[in-house]
């Protein structure tokens, strides 16, 4: 009997030792900041113990994105981006970590996609920017010295000494496809730092969570309808420690001589991409979500989900106009939706 006793009361201490260790999460208040970088607006949504934990948190996240923004902007004559573009046709340039992780990344992409994905698209890029301002085609002959500077090929990647070569003079880099979602990424990262687990981070169509809200499963994350963005969304994703990425035609496209001309171009046409359409992935990353978008963008539902299918862990939903209606289609994997 006293046996018994002991052993009773030896459990409950080990029970009570055990449980001492245990931290009690303090009561979290959601907190949200804006910022405008990298050509969008950024939102960081989080939970903290107080205002001046958030505050300095956000303050090191935007920080984190204006720093890569200093150095992938195509905008800024002097980031670290357009200073190689500069270099190009000449010999390897050694770069920072960032960018040279970012580039291999879309190099993977590249590979992946059979060049559906390209950064190097640079130069076709701007003379579509010229024309969504003169609501006129690029001229024909320039077109065609631009896609001559273009292909994933001529950018070469150094491993161990860290370098890039463009090979061509005139090349032109462009991470409009891919940064958004690698800052999200990392900011995401910096917020962690700051002991800030349950956070979002918007930069326009790529968003990046972390923890669920302390009192919701995961985050509840709206899909743009296809052709009323600015609509209340029909479709909602539930999504902790992902990333998602939406990209289409709906806020940046140019129409000429009765066709809607997309931002997102191929980068073998050097067409922007025509048809009402819009791509959603789903990832682990953002820097991934972000990119694969543009694949399955400019390769179409039979070529691009397949791509898509093949990656663990990513998965992808388009939604396309025809002419009987919407038309929509689904990789293996992809979340459902939300019932609302």
């Amino acid at each position: 009997m006293i046996h018994a006793l002991r052993a009773s009361i030896l459990i409950y201490l080990l029970v009570i030792w055990a449980g001492a260790g245990e931290a009690v999460e303090p009561a979290l208040g959601r907190y949200s900041f804006t910022e405008a970088h990298m050509g969008t607006r950024f939102k960081v949504i989080l939970y903290a113990a107080d205002e001046e934990s958030a505050n300095r948190a956000a303050k090191a996240a935007f920080r984190r994105i204006a720093a890569l923004d200093g150095i992938m902007s195509d905008y800024r004559p002097a980031s670290e981006l357009m200073q190689l573009c500069k270099k190009a046709g000449g010999e390897p340039v050694r770069v920072s970590d960032e960018l040279f992780f970012v580039l291999t990344k879309a190099q993977q992409v590249s590979k992946l996609s059979d060049g559906a994905f390209d950064v190097t698209v640079g130069p076709v890029v701007r003379l579509w920017r010229i024309a969504r301002k003169t609501k006129k085609l690029p001229d024909a002959e320039e077109l065609k010295k631009a896609l001559a500077l273009v292909g994933y090929q001529k950018m070469k990647l150094n491993d161990e000494a860290h370098t890039v070569q463009l090979t061509k003079a005139g090349m032109q880099l462009d991470l409009g496809g891919i940064a958004k979602g690698y800052a999200a990424d990392e900011a995401l990262k910096v917020l962690e730092k700051h002991g800030i687990t349950r956070a979002l981070v918007a930069a326009g169509g790529d968003i990046a969570v972390s923890d669920a809200p302390p009192d919701a499963k995961g985050w509840t994350i709206g899909i743009a309808p296809l052709l009323d963005p600015e609509s209340k969304p029909s479709r909602y994703l539930l999504l902790k420690n992902a990333a998602v990425s939406t990209s289409g035609d709906a806020e940046q496209h140019v129409e000429i001589d009765g066709k809607r001309y997309s931002h997102i171009v191929d980068p073998k046409t050097g067409i922007g991409l025509l048809g009402r359409m819009s791509v959603t992935v789903v990832a682990r990353r953002g820097i991934d979500s972000d990119s694969l978008t543009k694949v399955v963008a400019v390769l179409g539902p039979k070529r691009g989900i397949p791509i898509i299918e093949k990656m663990p862990g990513i998965s992808a939903f388009m939604v396309r106009k025809t002419e009987k209606g919407e038309e929509t289609f689904r990789s293996g994997g992809f979340p459902k939706f939300l019932k609302k």
